[in-house]
């Protein structure tokens, strides 16, 4: 195996053992176990999949029956948006992304030659500079 494979591997099991990826996975568990959320989840993809069928239908389509599929879809998807479960996963998520895109953008930054030891991907958080030589990403 070479050195940067090695590595890289190396800071998987890292990864994999920050408290943001340990929050993840837990979040993600409580998900897949609330029972509640996934009734809602469930009542969402009945109702997309009937929207579906009667869209389908072209012209012929019951407009009447397509705005009712509208107006329940979003109050579930909203409740399952606000359901705390989920809540929880989406900030969870929202950690591990942020984590990841900090370690690409600095992988990224070596790459084009940036001192491994000092690049900030977030140097240029609050605006881009307008040169892309040396950066880790827009984001």
């Amino acid at each position: 195996m070479d050195n940067i494979e090695k590595l890289t591997r190396e800071l998987g099991k890292a990864i994999q053992l920050d408290e943001r990826y340990l929050n993840y996975v837990a979040a993600r568990q409580k998900n897949e176990k609330d029972d509640e959320l996934n009734d809602l989840l469930g009542q969402v993809q009945i109702i997309h999949m009937n929207y579906g069928r009667e869209a389908q239908k072209g012209d012929e389509a019951d407009q009447d029956k397509l705005d009712e599929f509208e107006k329940n879809f979003n109050e579930l998807f909203s409740r399952v948006k606000n359901h705390p479960t989920m809540v929880n996963y989406e900030n969870a998520r929202d950690e591990l992304d942020s984590l990841m895109k900090y370690v690409t953008g600095i992988l990224s930054m070596c790459a084009v030659g940036e001192d491994p030891m000092t690049c900030d991907p977030q140097a240029n958080a609050g605006g881009c500079a307008g040169d892309c030589s040396s950066c880790g990403g827009c984001g």
